[in-house]
């Protein structure tokens, strides 16, 4: 099956216990009516998962056709009109850093620096939020959290579908607010400065810090 060969290698050995549901999952997917692109489901597990510093939750993908890459929160680079919940991410990230806003919402460039950027659901139905929430992936995402909190990474969890994970990770290691869409950024996620307590946990562990 194709969803099993998108894990980097190193993915495929941590989850080999994983493939079936994998398997399951991809039975239950139409792959010319699917978002992000089938190719892409699985574009946050590129990252070797001993190159990540920090997992950042999210719920799923965003439903409008062409804008979800397979990062959470994350849209192709072509991207004009970026989603709502991303426009409040670069906000807070701009109250919180004094950083001037990214040319584009596209965040491999976090990717590329530790970052995994993981939905608890990785597909919807395009124009349907949570289109796929019951076909089999919180359990593989339950395992991906479980495998992250015993490597000491810290754990950024944005709203309460995100926060069911965060039992799997060190309380030291744990960042936590509501989610950025419009409807809730407003209760928490204003404010909490991710970004700023993510480097200095980094610093503590003598790690790098991330250029957002």
């Amino acid at each position: 099956m194709e969803l099993y060969k998108q894990l980097h290698p190193h993915w495929q050995q941590l989850l080999s216990d994983q493939r079936n549901t994998l398997d399951s999952i991809e039975q239950r997917i139409d792959y010319n009516n699917v978002t992000p692109d089938f190719e892409n489901i699985l574009a946050a597990y590129h990252l070797p998962p001993e190159d990540i510093k920090v997992v950042i939750f999210g719920q799923d993908p965003y439903p409008t056709p062409g804008n979800a890459n397979g990062l959470a929160f994350s849209v192709s680079h072509q991207v004009q009109k970026l989603p709502a919940s991303l426009r409040n991410i670069f906000k807070e990230l701009h109250d919180d850093c004094e950083s001037a806003s990214p040319l584009d919402g596209d965040l491999h460039r976090w990717s590329e620096q530790g970052v995994f950027l993981l939905n608890r659901t990785l597909s919807t139905v395009p124009g349907m939020v949570l289109g796929h929430s019951d076909i089999g992936w919180n359990n593989f995402t339950q395992a991906t959290a479980q495998i992250l909190g015993q490597r000491q990474i810290i754990g950024v969890f944005w709203g309460k579908k995100a926060y069911e994970l965060a039992h799997y990770f060190n309380s030291d290691l744990i960042i936590s607010s509501a989610h950025p869409s419009p409807l809730s950024a407003y209760r928490g996620f204003f404010g909490s400065k991710p970004f700023s307590k993510v480097n200095a946990m980094l610093e503590r562990q003598g790690k790098s810090t991330i250029n957002w």
